[in-house]
């Protein structure tokens, strides 16, 4: 199953950890892992390439981590469309993909 963590601080997304495999399919094959992993990178990349954020970031094989050093603020937008993103995949998919949220 993969599970993502979404971090919180007050009411500010500050970061997200993706782990596991979903399990759906063999490697290669496997749709709900590719869609995850995606959108995971996609939101990363957005937040540190494209927007700037001083982030710390990490991805192997079936983990990807994103925590905001700096003000999360500008992220908003995007953490929360990854969110209802993958919101929408455990819907779709609940026995493969679990989304929560933590407390920083």
């Amino acid at each position: 199953m993969i599970i993502i963590s979404f971090i919180k601080s007050g009411d500010a997304i500050t970061g997200f950890e993706c782990k596991g495999h979903s399990m759906s399919a063999p490697s290669g094959q496997d749709i709900v892992c590719a869609a995850v992993s995606s959108a995971c990178l996609m939101a990363a990349n957005t937040v540190t390439e494209v927007i700037g954020l001083d982030a710390d970031a990490a991805a192997t094989d079936g983990y990807l981590r994103l925590n905001i050093k700096s003000s999360p603020q500008p992220a908003q937008d995007i953490l929360n469309g990854l969110h209802l993103h993958l919101a929408e995949l455990e819907a779709q998919y609940p026995e493969n993909i679990k989304v929560k949220f933590t407390e920083e």
